[in-house]
């Protein structure tokens, strides 16, 4: 008789308090990463003021950041796979940190795009560790809540910018906040050199190949021929940017200077953006664990979702819309982060351990790759159309639709390729020696 999924593998790690305090670490250097790459979504209006830029330049700020993040993914994966956890989020930390202390004292817009590209570098080291972590140290019936906490304490990140940092930018000055903000990395690289472990003890990985050139191609060649893989990158492609892009960059100025709202108020709905992401990735991380199946209902949903609430909030008739359809709004954008993770829980289960990083590098490219498309055609619509922010918000539509798309073609095959694995997995677990 097999295992039911739920159980245990034989190899499976024990989780418990040792294991929430060691991923509870590499958790934290994910947060601080995430109020220095969130940092500018506060800062926009002020940025655009300091370096003398219109909204193009502007936007180039994020989409070079962005543009970095999504170019490492695979070879971060690469190295998680290689090096280990460890070794990998202690580099990304002295990054950001150099990168945000520089933004901090920047006087020209080339210093200060250099020191995005240096954040957005040691950024990319983050989350890919962070997931890795969690798989040496959980049992894998917890990776889609694993996935989600970790996602929760990015938007916990995303939370301090929003209602720390913008006040601290404005009541101590720019080379005040940013410098005094990179403090945090310091404090996370000590906890991370200290305390951190690759693992438990007796749950080794296996000893790394040869490394090389051809062995790099098989690595990333495998993972991208499950279609589980593929699958997982486009979730995590259309589900992600329109909070990503919302949150990183144009959200205040969209609240601001098209909805004719005070940066307070529009704080205070950027905020609720962050609050519902924390509560929805609470409750996705919950449906997901007790039923698989709703991965990609839930995907699509919150894709739907937020097409609909742009779609009336864009075209509503009036120079502004109502303060209840911003909140609406708001609310649901909440949704694109948690549901952004589903794309992992599609990845993880199609791609052995020692693929486990290189096939998160290639999902976590989606999310990015689409914000940073999006980005940028915002900020050229801009300029074009004399700040007309219905048309420029009005490219997140075309690339929904073809996120979509590719959610479609993919979908049969990577679940029939799934319970293929999982029913393989079973058959290695009832013939384990007791």
């Amino acid at each position: 008789m097999s295992a039911p999924s739920s159980a245990a593998l034989p190899s499976d790690p024990p989780g418990g308090r040792r294991a929430m305090a060691v991923w509870g670490i590499g958790v934290s250097v994910y947060f601080v990463a995430v109020i220095f790459r969130t940092s500018l979504g506060v800062a926009g209006l002020d940025a655009a003021e300091r370096f003398h830029v219109n909204a193009s330049a502007l936007s180039t700020f994020s989409i070079l950041q962005l543009l970095v993040y999504a170019g490492m993914q695979i070879p971060v994966g690469l190295l998680v796979d290689r090096l280990g956890t460890k070794k990998v989020l202690g580099l990304g930390v002295v990054l950001f940190t150099v990168g945000q202390l520089g933004f901090a004292f920047s006087q020209s817009y080339g210093m200060a795009l250099a020191s995005r590209a240096l954040l957005g570098c040691g950024d990319a080291m983050t989350f890919i560790s962070v997931l890795r972590l969690g798989t040496r140290w959980f049992p894998a019936r917890r990776g889609p809540m694993v996935a989600q906490f970790a996602g929760l304490a990015g938007m916990a990140g995303n939370l301090v910018s929003t209602l720390v940092l913008a006040r601290l930018l404005h009541g101590i000055g720019w080379t005040a906040a940013f410098a005094g903000s990179a403090l945090a990395g310091v404090v996370v690289l000590v906890l991370l050199l200290l305390f951190l472990k690759d693992h438990p003890e007796g749950h080794e990985p296996e000893p790394f190949p040869h490394q090389g050139a051809a062995y790099v191609r098989r690595q990333i060649a495998a993972s991208w021929r499950e279609p589980g893989t593929r699958l997982g990158l486009w979730v995590h492609f259309t589900t992600q940017f329109p909070a990503m892009v919302f949150l990183l960059l144009w959200g205040l100025p969209f609240l601001v200077q098209a909805q004719g709202l005070s940066r307070a108020t529009a704080g205070e709905l950027l905020t609720l953006v962050v609050l519902s992401n924390m509560l929805v990735g609470l409750v996705y991380g919950q449906v997901v664990a007790r039923h698989h199946a709703a991965r990609l209902p839930l995907a699509l949903g919150t894709v739907a979702a937020t097409a609909l609430m742009w779609a009336v909030t864009l075209a509503y008739p009036g120079e502004h819309a109502p303060m209840w359809l911003l909140v609406v709004l708001c609310t649901v954008l909440g949704a694109c982060g948690p549901a952004s993770m589903l794309g992992f829980d599609f990845a993880r289960p199609a791609n052995p351990p020692e693929r486990q990083g290189t096939a998160s590098g290639i999902t976590n490219m989606g999310g990015f790759v689409a914000s940073m498309t999006t980005l940028f055609a915002i900020g050229v619509l801009l300029d074009a159309t004399g700040d007309n922010y219905t048309v420029a918000f009005s490219s997140m539509f075309v690339l929904q639709a073809l996120g979509v798309s590719q959610i479609l073609r993919l979908r049969k095959r990577a679940i029939r390729r799934e319970r293929e694995r999982l029913v393989a997995s079973r058959v290695e677990t009832v013939h384990v020696p007791a």
